[in-house]
């Protein structure tokens, strides 16, 4: 009996002594956080995407305080009123920037890019990439397995069954980037939403040459440079027999997209051009020359 009320006295001592050495190390350590730092993360969504280019949401709040100006720091998945309400609890101006969204410059649907092989590997796009490069003859547009649905945390970007592309809600688009990171063959892209959220862009990242991009794909990027003549602002670019669209340049006329014969440029959101009918043309009537004739025979 006295063996266990020893045990249980140095027991209870060595948990007190330990006891108070944490609690005299967590006063010496104490770190004392902004409160800033918590109304900030209370506005931010809590998604911790990465778009703001900090690990989480906490993060980028503490790098907000810390900052001695909001220059760089955005989180893409705030509007611009929650970017002001950041920007008053600091105390600094934020620039409003311009609303970006995420496009996919791939138009391989299953009608336009044909399968040639089938792929059983591992349901992802970074595998089938490192695999055999996918189901078809492209080696650079959509693997559609879809690590850019799992990679996006607002439910913006769908893969279409009927096509096997991904689809991107722009409404529900935070334009955070994860999708853009998630995608191994690069075909999403960040551009600028415009006024009506209008935008032209080629659906297409082939770089090989025409006969062999025109094979893989039907509406393929064959780099013939006729947009390239076509654009009066020269927002289009041709290098490495691929167009490229400058969506800074871009004044959104659409004569790239009449020009296109592989019809491989998108053009968003905008009404349907109107068709002008040609005039039928009327004919000039035809003089009588009867009675000319009648009185030259009247006066032989």
């Amino acid at each position: 009996m006295t063996f266990i009320l020893t045990a249980v006295l140095v027991l209870g001592a060595t948990g007190l002594i330990l006891g108070l050495v944490l609690y005299a190390v967590s006063r010496k350590f104490k770190v004392e956080e902004d409160p800033r730092v918590g109304q900030i993360t209370e506005l931010l969504p809590g998604a911790n995407c990465g778009g703001c280019g900090f690990p989480g949401c906490a993060a980028f709040a503490a790098a907000c305080v810390k900052a001695d100006s909001m220059e760089g720091l955005k989180c893409s998945a705030c509007k611009s009123e929650v970017m002001q309400q950041i920007a008053a609890i600091t105390g600094h101006a934020v620039e409003v920037g311009v609303e970006k969204v995420a496009v996919v410059r791939c138009a391989g649907s299953c009608a336009n890019r044909p399968g040639l092989r089938i792929y059983d590997g591992a349901r992802s796009c970074a595998a089938a990439a490192l695999m055999n490069g996918g189901a078809t003859g492209c080696f650079f547009g959509c693997l559609g397995c879809g690590d850019c649905v799992k990679a996006c945390k607002f439910e913006a970007i769908q893969m279409d069954p009927e096509t096997g592309l991904p689809v991107v809600d722009q409404d529900k688009c935070t334009a955070c980037g994860a999708c853009v990171k998630a995608c191994p063959r690069m075909i999403i892209e960040l551009r600028n939403k415009n006024k009506l959220d209008r935008r032209v862009y080629v659906s297409c990242v082939n770089k090989d040459k025409g006969p062999v991009a025109k094979k893989a794909c039907e509406v393929g990027c064959i780099g013939c440079g006729k947009c390239v003549k076509a654009c009066p602002f020269e927002a289009i670019t041709l290098e490495n027999n691929l167009a490229y669209i400058d969506f800074e340049k871009c004044r959104l006329c659409r004569k790239c997209v009449d020009e296109c014969p592989q019809h491989s440029i998108t053009a968003v959101n905008f009404p349907p051009k109107k068709v002008v009918e040609p005039q039928p043309q009327v004919e000039a009537p035809v003089a009588d020359a009867a009675p000319q004739e009648t009185e030259s025979t009247e006066n032989k």
